[in-house]
């Protein structure tokens, strides 16, 4: 799972910033101001139906990291979050 559902920065990442993008997801902010310091990117393929495959992006590591616990959760409340 992405760290960013407990990091305290998330919707002010320029990273998280562009895991939405990749992801195709509306952004949390236009305008992030919080620079992330060495972000480790985890990057999976996922086998889906009739053979297609999705792209994963994860941030499973970084220095920026402020844990906050169910951060995600008070900026998104009863979005779901995939595991």
């Amino acid at each position: 799972m992405c760290i960013f559902v407990n990091c305290k920065w998330v919707e002010r990442c320029s990273t998280y910033h562009d895991i939405e993008k990749n992801h195709e997801v509306e952004h949390l902010t236009s305008f992030p101001d919080v620079n992330a310091k060495n972000p480790f990117i985890h990057v999976s393929l996922v086998e889906e139906k009739n053979e297609n495959f999705s792209i994963e992006w994860d941030v499973k590591y970084c220095s920026s990291f402020y844990e906050e616990i169910g951060r995600w959760s008070k900026i998104k409340p009863g979005l779901k979050v995939h595991a």
